[in-house]
């Protein structure tokens, strides 16, 4: 097994070497810089696997990580907590008979992966997780896409077009029945205009019966909200509104209480609620015509 397990890790690291730099820009800002090679830039996918307590990050990932923490320490705790809502919605698109879903912005894998979790309902659910970072996309391959019916798709999630009709991902999903696709913490890194744009284009091409499972960052004290922003190199973070979020889910039908906190998720929160950073969540279905 240990030798197994170097294998994959040599497989990766040569996968890795060989996948270009991307530098992810809109309007001029820039989202996230990455590099297969420059270990001393920190990743957002590399951070947010620090904070879930997994092992794929490096110094300059876990400095970051802990600068942030300095300013906010329920950090780590909000990022499970989003893990934790993700894996709970799948599960909830899975008992509705959905049996595909898109992982936009997938990140690093994380236990249990969204085709595990979406399995337990549904054996034959298919899953795509989508990405563009290069050592993100070299670990979907090595570790998530190896059974039939998951792909590791390399796409910008900001292209919906482009996406559902990328090649590697209609081979294990069909666009034209419905489908789940996740947007988990993802849209705090794109501009309320982009973001707006992204989820309304998935929304009009999605196929009836299909859902929107989004979830995003959200800090009361605008002041830490700047704090934290400047903070946070790997990417630009946005702070939307309680209302932008809920927008983001306009032409759906809100599942449960709407949107609400991912940790109770699909109940409301307490009553008395003094924390200042939440992580909001919701699932959105398109009704049938």
């Amino acid at each position: 097994m240990a030798a197994h397990d170097a294998a994959a890790q040599a497989g990766m690291a040569a996968a890795a070497a060989r996948a270009r730099p991307v530098v992810l820009r809109h309007a001029g800002a820039v989202l996230a810089m990455t590099s297969a090679l420059d270990t001393s830039v920190p990743n957002m996918a590399r951070v947010y696997n620090y904070w879930l307590g997994g092992k794929d990050h490096f110094a300059a990932d876990r400095a970051e990580a802990d600068r942030l923490v300095e300013l906010y320490p329920p950090l780590p705790a909000l990022a499970r907590e989003n893990r934790a809502f993700l894996i709970k919605a799948v599960g909830w698109a899975a008992r509705q008979g959905i049996g595909q879903f898109i992982d936009l912005g997938a990140g690093l894998p994380a236990s249990p992966p969204v085709h595990q979790a979406a399995r337990a309902v549904l054996p034959a659910a298919r899953v795509a997780y989508v990405d563009i970072d290069p050592v993100v996309l070299s670990h979907a391959v090595a570790l998530l896409a190896t059974d039939d019916g998951v792909a590791a798709v390399d796409a910008d999630l900001r292209d919906p077009a482009a996406v559902l009709g990328n090649q590697d991902l209609r081979a294990v999903i069909n666009p034209g029945r419905p489908l789940c696709v996740i947007l988990g913490a993802v849209v705090h890194f794109l501009d309320p205009d982009a973001a707006s744009a992204v989820t309304a284009g998935y929304a009009s091409l999605m196929a009836p019966g299909s859902c929107l499972v989004l979830s995003c960052a959200r800090f009361e004290d605008e002041e830490l909200a700047k704090q934290l922003a400047q903070e946070y190199t790997a990417a630009t973070w946005y702070n939307h509104s309680p209302a932008g979020i809920t927008e983001f889910f306009d032409g759906l039908e809100l599942a449960g209480p709407g949107v609400t906190e991912a940790r109770t998720w699909p109940k409301r929160p307490p009553a008395a609620d003094d924390r200042n950073g939440h992580v909001l969540a919701g699932v959105g279905r398109l009704l049938g015509m």
